[in-house]
């Protein structure tokens, strides 16, 4: 026999049954667990059992079934040996990395500590600073995250592990709750994800979760190849997007509140198709998982379930103001901005020729100027999707 671990996307739906069959016209058959989830498909329903579409309803009778035994930790380790051993005749058949695919890594940044054992001290620093997760996790040059989301994608840690840190620390209360309680949260969003994507399979397709959204008319093909060249290679001239699209081609990571925001820019200040968006960060992320990155997608495209309405719409210059106040992560990322003063540094065709000139910006030479203006864009996005819906909407820019 052969036991591994349920796999939750229509196409590793397809290959394992794929598989199944081979086995069994072996003589041989294969046997799949739950296991990176606390709470799979249909496990939690509605009153009248059907599944959610709002996550909020969903988190609350999630953590109202949570019992002991779905927190339970499953060590490896003792079971190691019952496994049976490679046959000598078979080692040398084995496929190489190569033959599979893979090859080095062009990414400048990694320094992502790696298995189980990184995985755990990852874990373990994150720890000492749980209790501050709700205040830093918005602020892209703060160590706020957890950066474990490539390890749960991977299963080098055990999603019941962490889950289990934050429940108790919530449970016990003190200075730690408040942060734990929110960490959790983004965990449950995990679970929450997976079931709709189990229910709703069409949207591994490219359909919108909300039909009438596939409606939407996106900006014209050559506008649409301008505009998306531009967002992938970080020339959009808004600087905090600019910086979050370096930072996921140098490392393979995106803070997620700048996932946020950079797909806000390119759906709806640029009016390219969300899909596009989608298929770029799968291809760049090293911790892609296709029913967290589609989720994540339409919401920030308001096509998906709980989504955010239409007419909010994301101010990249705001969004840089608020969560990178001194412009760190832009320095970061864009030195040739790093010598503008933080008030200039959000918008620097804001700032004044001699302010410029000092800074060593040159603006459409060595920094671009902005692709679009945001308050036209966001006007025409209320137009695009209101097309759809049939009515307008004021902004909550």
């Amino acid at each position: 026999a052969v036991f591994t671990n349920h796999d939750y996307e229509p196409i590793a739906k397809d290959r394992d049954a794929t598989v199944r069959q081979a086995l069994a016209a072996d003589g041989r058959e294969l046997f799949t667990f739950k296991d990176q989830v606390i709470f799979e498909a249909s496990e939690i329903l509605t009153g009248q059992d059907q599944p959610f579409s709002v996550f909020t309803p969903y988190k609350n009778a999630w953590l109202k079934a949570l019992r002991p035994f779905d927190l339970r930790p499953y060590p490896v380790d003792a079971y190691r040996k019952a496994l049976a051993p490679v046959p000598a005749t078979h080692r040398q058949a084995l496929p190489t990395l190569e033959s599979l695919g893979f090859a080095p890594s062009n990414l400048k940044e990694i320094a992502m500590p790696t298995g189980m054992d990184g995985a755990q001290a990852l874990f373990r620093e994150f720890q000492t600073r749980m209790g501050d997760y709700g205040q830093r996790r918005d602020f892209p040059a703060l160590r706020g995250p957890s950066y474990l989301s490539v390890h749960l994608r991977f299963g080098t840690i055990s999603i019941r592990a962490l889950a289990r840190t934050a429940h108790d620390t919530v449970q016990r209360g003190g200075t730690a709750a408040a942060g734990a309680a929110i960490w959790l949260s983004e965990l449950i969003w995990r679970d929450f994800y997976f079931m709709i994507l189990h229910h709703h399979p069409r949207l591994a397709e490219g359909k919108s979760y909300h039909p009438e959204y596939d409606a939407i008319r996106w900006v014209d093909l050559h506008t649409g190849n301008e505009y998306f060249e531009a967002w992938c290679q970080a020339r959009t001239g808004y600087p905090l997007v600019d910086a979050a699209m370096l930072q996921i081609r140098q490392s393979g990571y995106m803070h997620n509140r700048l996932r946020m925001v950079t797909a806000s820019f390119l759906v709806k200040d640029l009016g390219v198709d969300w899909r596009r968006g989608e298929q770029y960060f799968a291809d760049q992320l090293n911790d892609f998982d296709f029913s967290a990155n589609n989720g994540g997608w339409q919401w920030a495209a308001s096509t998906g379930c709980d989504a955010q309405p239409y007419f909010r719409i994301f101010n990249p210059v705001t969004q840089s103001e608020k969560f990178d106040p001194q412009g760190r992560f832009i320095r970061k990322y864009l030195p040739v901005l790093e010598n503008l003063p933080d008030k200039y540094i959000h918008a620097p065709w804001t700032a004044p020729d001699d302010v410029l000139a000092a800074a060593g910006v040159r603006l459409g030479e060595n920094y671009p100027r902005p692709i679009v203006q945001h308050g036209v864009a966001r006007m025409e996005a209320l137009e695009r999707y209101g097309a759809v819906k049939g009515s307008k909407a004021k902004s909550a820019d």
